[in-house]
């Protein structure tokens, strides 16, 4: 028998609300503490808010430059899809400006530097390369300027341009010290090597039990970004809190990527050392957003440590991942992972038509059964039996869910999967298929990370449901991620409207690279999830790794609501293909 899968895209078990509960009042404390942060520099004024705004281009009229400094986080500007694009204010008078605080929305830049003129004709940089986020991003400038232009040149979603709720110039406040805080761009590919990882390290404590087993040292420097080093819960909620890492020799440092849990750093110090005892600060912030930072540096050690001095919740650091590049040091490897499939994708790697005789049950080698009593209150008991899932002779599956005991539940189904006979990283996984109608049912086409079978829990394996229907609104799908940081109720996807699906065939799919997963029903995208944007703003990417496929029907449950008069059984999920391209 399998082992019992958690699932689905709206509701999950107890601990996980709990769990998702916890980071959100985290997050909300987060918040507060930044703000305070900022809000402290009360001589920082807006300068820019009403001023002239020009750009290179306008989507459309209903999204104009003069969006972002209008002062109205409920208004934006958005450019052409073209990743050459400008947006640029003019103060109207030489300012001693301080410092740039941009609202992105999802559609933000990779890359991009903020510039300073004086005549509105010859711009000279202000910043290095930078990396934006979706949200906010304050960046630390300093100098006289009369116009102030991003000059934007990569994009984070390459199918659309760019987009900013507000765009702010503050003046005032004090000259920084330290390098910038915005997070910046990685330098070219080939320039930097991965120096840390799985190198050993040490740290001010770690934790190590019942609630996090383990948090050791080593998880920061092991490139699995489900697993964490955390400050010990018993003497480490306490600053300063540090994490450093043994390169082995001595490396010139050019980058440093921290992955946060939600208990981050507001303020801290990347500091590089010969010998692990005198330490040189090489970066210096005070407004630590979380999430993922990409900090380029420039030092020289064989120790690099990230010494945390304020935090952002009342517990104390964490971080999923600490990796560092550059040249030097004692390197290890990393395994190599498989080369993004070109899409469309053609080579055809797995399949199942479903052409067998009526009556015949699914392939088992391709397809495991999975028996038993499900999670998230559903209501049915999942059998082998062919009555519950076989061909109809039509070129079909039939899953069928039936008004029958079994196992002391009142209802059976079917749910199989490809564990043990088909796994895959990356390509094209699509499905079609014509979902039941009825309150309480729960059609659903999915994906598991596989080393859930090896002892993995959920979510830390990761989840891809490509998609997931409720009978009782059968126009509308779901097409969700979930991951540690973002599950169950708050995990990271899209409802989406469309015709009535039970009244056809349908082709769900999923394209899937190491940039991210595009969604799409019946060829047309309905939600793209980017690597980049989920790691700046929701935590952890987990999904460059081998998944298995699910196919189910569910009754009942959390999620769906429960089964009543009205609700026809049999019910019925029609699935004529699952194929899979790379």
């Amino acid at each position: 028998m399998s082992p019992e899968v958690f699932r689905s895209g709206g509701r999950r078990l107890a601990p996980v609300r709990v769990a998702a509960l916890t980071f959100a009042l985290l997050g909300l404390l987060a918040a507060y503490l930044v703000a305070t942060v900022r809000n402290a520099d009360a001589a920082e004024v807006v300068v820019s808010q009403g001023k002239p705004t020009t750009a290179s281009s306008v989507e459309w009229e209903g999204t104009p430059a003069s969006a972002a400094t209008d002062g109205n986080t409920g208004t934006r500007w958005s450019s052409a899809f073209a990743a050459a694009q400008w947006l640029q204010v003019d103060l109207g008078a030489t300012t001693a400006v301080s410092s740039v605080k941009l609202n992105w929305e999802a559609a933000y830049a990779t890359a991009f530097t903020v510039q300073f003129s004086t005549n509105g004709t010859t711009f000279t940089n202000a910043t290095g390369t930078l990396r934006g986020n979706a949200g906010e991003q304050t960046i630390t400038v300093a100098g006289n300027t009369r116009y102030v232009r991003l000059n934007l040149t990569e994009r984070a979603l390459s199918i659309y341009g760019y987009s900013l709720w507000e765009f702010q110039v503050f003046a005032g406040g004090s000259t920084p010290t330290t390098p910038p805080t915005g997070p910046t761009t990685p330098p070219p590919a080939g320039s930097a090597t991965l120096l840390s990882y799985n190198k050993p390290g040490a740290a001010s404590s770690e934790q190590n039990d019942v609630n996090c087993n383990p948090c050791t040292v080593g998880k920061a420097f092991d490139l699995d970004p489900a697993t964490r080093w955390a400050t010990s819960s018993t003497t480490g909620w306490v600053d300063p809190g540090w994490i450093y890492v043994d390169l082995g020799a001595t490396a010139q440092i050019s980058r440093v990527e921290l992955q946060w849990d939600p208990a981050y750093a507001t303020s801290y110090k990347i500091q590089v050392s010969p010998n692990a005892s005198s330490w040189t600060d090489i970066y210096s912030t005070t407004t630590g957003k979380g999430f993922k930072e990409v900090l380029n540096v420039s030092g020289t050690g064989r120790y690099v440590r990230m010494y945390g001095t304020a935090r952002a919740t009342p517990y104390g650091y964490s971080l999923y991942d600490f990796n560092v590049y550059g040249t030097g040091g004692a390197p290890n490897t990393p395994p190599a992972q498989p080369a993004d499939p070109a899409f469309p994708a053609s080579r055809l790697v797995f399949n199942d038509e479903f052409n067998d005789p009526s009556g015949t049950k699914p392939s088992t080698a391709k397809w495991t059964y999975d028996p038993g009593v499900p999670q998230n209150g559903e209501a049915q008991y999942y059998t082998e039996n062919s009555n519950n899932a076989q061909m109809n002779g039509q070129g079909q599956l039939v899953i069928e869910a039936r008004k029958e005991a079994s196992n002391g539940r009142e209802y059976t189904s079917a749910r199989m999967n490809t564990t043990g006979k088909f796994t895959t990283q990356y390509g094209r996984v699509e499905a079609r298929i014509k979902v039941p109608k009825g309150n309480g049912l729960w059609p659903a086409f999915w994906m598991m990370g596989a080393d859930f079978l090896t002892g993995r829990p959920w979510p830390y394996n990761g989840e891809i449901d490509i998609m997931e229907v409720l009978g009782r609104n059968t126009s509308e799908a779901y097409s969700t991620l979930h991951a540690p940081q973002y599950n169950g109720a708050g995990g990271y996807g899209q409802k989406y409207a469309t015709v009535d699906l039970s009244q056809d065939f349908h082709v769900w799919a999923a394209e899937w690279d190491s940039k991210g997963i595009k969604f799409l029903l019946d060829g047309n995208q309905v939600f793209y999830a980017s690597k980049a944007t989920v790691e700046a703003t929701r935590g952890p990417w987990i999904f460059d790794h081998p998944f298995y496929l699910i196919l189910n029907l569910a009754v009942g449950g959390d999620f769906p609501g429960p089964v009543d008069a009205s609700t026809p059984f049999p019910a019925r999920m029609l699935v004529d293909y699952v194929r899979v391209y790379k």
